[in-house]
């Protein structure tokens, strides 16, 4: 199912026109969306327009394919169009991008395999029809295979419509940084980068090809129509850097600036770094609000080196900020005004504190105390996310519930599940405990473990030994914050259940048990990962999940009284310009919450799925809650060891 997307409140789009003047800077054509499923769909459109078009002309259309996760939403509603509207691809010729040298058509990982599994298999395209790079080849035979493979391109009449993603290096299909602008279809070695980034997806670093075969940036700028997308956060750095900054080789996406019909699709989030999104008042007339107001104030603090009160009128004047004085001055009281806003964000209370008050504090004082539910996606976020405000809320007598929303389980190394099942079997054996066969199930899983292949998925029994350690964890880790074992929820929502770290699509029973849940507790507080930057997506849905079963349990009477507060994951954290709450903590507060982290054990020392940072959870944690209290100083707060923030999310 496609679950409804939408808005955080607190996130106010800038309400500027898209005109030459704002996208001054941009070099490219740039959409922005309001989502990744509504530019999908608009792209799919766009391909099965022509599609449709040539088949009347009874002619065949060339289509240039990408894999990942950008285009998958555009093969869906490929699917759709053919499924329920009747579009047919029989016109239809395609030459993928790229392929990983080494691995087999048939290899789960392969791009042939993505192809097949994600479009290819649900319409009606001709076999014959479809190319992908082979990476199952001799490599003597590499250098004639991508010959031959351009010349197929060629005799095809070239490629119509080009779908690319863009990796976080810069880089389309597989080229690189440094890959020329001329390049054609050949055999290239993969960036770090780009190895680890699909780490997860081949169980390791290690285990990722170190080649690939990939169209060259000449044969994609060869394309007659180029469409590149970009979801996401992650996104929005390496899209500013190539759509506004001068051409380079070390960022192959900027060559597309001297392709005259290359249209950039992005969401918001993509969007975020682009000057007119960042900082709108440099590109033309804002529409000037409270919150823009405070993350224009905010910027230029930065910019000049000062704290909010010592800024002057020349520092607006000579920053391009001269309408906001005009509008909103003067300036003195712009400074006290973004002083005083951001200083109401700061609360060591975040429950609410009983009898203040509660007129500028961002969380009410009654009732008191109250039903808190904290959502964390895996079995560590929320200690990892908001430990601190965890501990705070329980120490402050509020009734809090954590649920975690699935197991965790594919995050469990095999080698400590088989520590586990080490211990449970001397266990056995020092209290004669025979009946319960730990021995066998020990040996047997040993022995799995010793032949299974990499593309295997564990069997459910295993999987279950990996849940239930991810569960003892979590409860270890609760108890030593000091909640009742009563209040710790698993929800294991089905989404997640796959076994593989591709994951099943969220559907009615995600939703509904996260419905009975809250209505069974009729909440005061909610908190919930509001964090888009997930490279699993793991988090995207479990927020996609509760904001739906929010959004239809709105006119419920508990609900007038239900506030939810997001806080950010392990990759990312909320820019000041959007928090509604801060919670201070205290350098003993910051060790609690490492304390609370540190009894996820099977997460510590190299987990499996750290994302580029190799750093561990809690050195990412306290130091981007350091780094938050920093900026708070900076701006003339008072000092504090630590931050954690939260945005707040209504429910309308």
């Amino acid at each position: 199912m496609n679950l409804q997307k939408y808005e955080n409140p607190s996130d106010n789009p800038l309400l500027i026109d898209d005109d030459a003047f704002t996208t001054r800077f941009e070099k490219m054509k740039v959409k922005v969306v309001g989502s990744a499923t509504e530019a999908s769909k608009a792209v799919a459109i766009k391909v099965a327009d022509l599609i449709r078009h040539r088949q009347k002309e009874n002619k065949t259309v060339v289509l240039g394919l990408a894999t990942g996760s950008t285009p998958i939403q555009v093969y869906n509603e490929l699917i759709r169009l053919h499924k329920e509207e009747g579009l047919s691809l029989k016109n239809v010729i395609t030459f993928n991008l790229d392929e990983y040298f080494s691995l087999h058509p048939e290899h789960n990982q392969s791009y042939h395999h993505f192809m097949w599994e994600r479009l290819f298999r649900h319409v009606d395209i001709l076999p014959e029809n479809i190319h992908i790079p082979k990476g199952d080849i001799p490599l003597e035979e590499v250098g004639n295979f991508c010959q031959e493979y351009e010349n197929q391109i060629r005799e095809a009449g070239g490629i119509d419509i080009q779908l690319l993603g863009i990796g976080r290096t810069g880089h389309i299909g597989f080229n690189e940084p440094g890959s020329a602008m001329n390049s054609k279809t050949r055999l290239v070695t993969l960036d770090r980068l780009t190895r680890i980034d699909t780490s997860d997806s081949f169980n390791g670093e290690e285990n990722v090809p170190k080649y690939a075969v990939t169209m060259g940036v000449g044969t994609i700028m060869s394309a007659r129509q180029i469409y590149l997308m970009a979801w996401g956060e992650g996104k929005a750095s390496i899209i500013k850097q190539a759509v506004e900054e001068p051409i380079t080789d070390t960022i192959p996406t900027s060559f597309f600036q001297n392709h005259p019909h290359t249209t950039i699709i992005l969401d918001k989030s993509a969007a975020a770094e682009l000057t007119r999104f960042k900082t709108p008042w440099l590109v033309g007339t804002c529409k000037w609000n409270d919150r823009l107001i405070r993350k224009a104030v905010l910027w230029l603090c930065i910019k000049v080196g000062k704290p909010l009160l010592k800024l002057t009128e020349r520092d607006y004047n000579d920053n391009g900020m001269s309408d906001l004085i005009t509008e909103h001055g003067p300036f003195s009281k712009i400074n006290i005004d973004v002083f005083n806003d951001l200083q109401h964000t700061i609360t060591g209370w975040p429950g609410g504190k009983p009898g203040v008050d509660d007129s500028t504090r961002p969380e009410r004082a009654l009732p008191y105390p109250k039903k808190v539910v904290l959502f964390s996606p895996h079995p560590d976020d929320d200690v990892i996310s908001m430990g601190g405000t965890f501990a705070r809320l329980v120490q402050q007598h509020h009734q809090v519930h954590v649920v975690y929303q699935t197991s965790g389980s594919i995050a469990v190394s095999d080698d400590d599940a088989l520590r586990y099942l080490d211990f449970v079997r001397n266990y056995e054996d020092i209290y004669n405990l025979g009946e319960l066969g730990a021995e066998d199930i020990y040996k047997q899983t040993a022995e799995y473990y010793r032949t299974k292949n990499k593309e295997s998925i564990d069997p459910r029994e295993l999987l279950s030994i990996k849940a239930a350690i991810r569960r003892g964890e979590a409860r270890a880790s609760c108890r030593y914050i000091g909640l009742p074992e009563e209040n710790i929820h698993f929800m294991n929502l089905p989404f997640y259940e796959s076994g593989t770290v591709k994951k099943n699509p969220a559907s009615e029973a995600d939703i509904n048990i996260t419905m009975e849940f809250l209505r069974n507790i009729k909440p005061h507080q909610i908190y919930a990962a509001g964090d888009l930057s997930d490279p699993h997506g793991t988090h995207r849905v479990c927020i996609d999940i509760i904001l739906e079963a929010l959004h239809r349990m709105k006119d419920d009477e508990w609900m007038k009284d239900c506030r939810v507060w997001l806080y950010r994951g392990a990759w990312q954290e909320w820019e000041l310009d959007k928090v509604d709450m801060a919670v201070p903590l205290s350098p003993e507060e910051v060790e609690i919450k490492r304390n609370a982290i540190f009894r996820h054990q099977s997460q510590k020392d190299g987990a499996m799925f750290m994302g580029s940072d190799k750093r561990e959870f809690w050195q990412r944690a306290e130091e981007r809650n350091r780094n938050t209290a920093k900026l708070y100083d900076k701006f003339g707060m008072a000092e504090y060891e630590a931050i954690e923030v939260f945005v707040r999310y209504n429910i309308v």
